[in-house]
């Protein structure tokens, strides 16, 4: 319990220093270094939101801007607070709590965000009003 505490004062510490200079850390060095996380199977029809990543997938590691749409559908809305984004390592990280401030019912938003050189699969995860759940995942090639 203690561990997960620190851990997660060292989450928002990171979130807020960095958000306060304008840029999110999104994954750090040694969360890069975990193991990947083992496939993870997603049913392929849904009724949930439609999940897109709109920037590209290919980005500067140091400095990239990064947008993933959330879109509803049959007039229901997108939730903002069931609106989650995972790094598949062993262990999964939520990287949830860095992103909130550019969370919105239109999904995820920043101008400015850094990851460490590498691969990296991510999942995003969101549902509608009527709590219908879409789950997307994506790979992150950053040079």
């Amino acid at each position: 319990m203690k561990v997960k505490l620190l851990q997660l004062l060292g989450i928002m510490a990171v979130a807020i220093s960095t958000q306060a200079l304008g840029q999110v850390v999104l994954i750090t060095a040694n969360e890069a270094a975990l193991p990947d996380a083992k496939p993870i199977s997603t049913r392929g029809i849904s009724r949930g939101p439609s999940i897109s990543v709109v920037s590209p997938l290919e980005v500067n590691a140091s400095s990239f801007p990064i947008k993933i749409a959330v879109t509803a559908r049959d007039g229901t809305k997108i939730d903002p607070k069931s609106v989650q984004i995972e790094y598949l390592k062993n262990p999964l990280i939520d990287l949830t709590p860095r992103v909130l401030p550019g969370v919105s019912d239109h999904g995820i938003a920043f101008d400015n965000v850094s990851v460490p050189q590498g691969q990296h699969h991510l999942r995003v995860v969101a549902s509608d009003s009527e709590g219908r759940q879409a789950v997307y995942q994506f790979q992150l090639t950053a040079r």
